[in-house]
């Protein structure tokens, strides 16, 4: 999983004027789909995402309401 960055800007619409962005990690997981999965530093935010930007939304536990974000963002070191 070497080839795919360490962490990414995931940008979510929100209702307020500013979009909702946050910033997951790589960990050694991977997806159902074989790509990495990245996570916030609480653990709650998580997602695979594929090596074309594509992203899935993984539930961290029970009566969660996942969204999709309009955009994710690879970040560079």
């Amino acid at each position: 999983m070497e080839d795919y960055p360490e962490s990414y800007e995931l940008v979510f619409q929100a209702p307020a004027v500013e979009d909702d962005v946050v910033i997951v990690r790589r960990t050694e997981r991977a997806g159902a789909g074989g790509y990495p999965v990245y996570e916030d530093e609480s653990g709650i935010v998580r997602a695979e995402i594929s090596d074309r930007g594509e992203v899935r939304m993984l539930a961290s536990g029970g009566h969660q309401m996942l969204k999709t974000p309009m955009l994710a963002r690879p970040l560079t070191p």
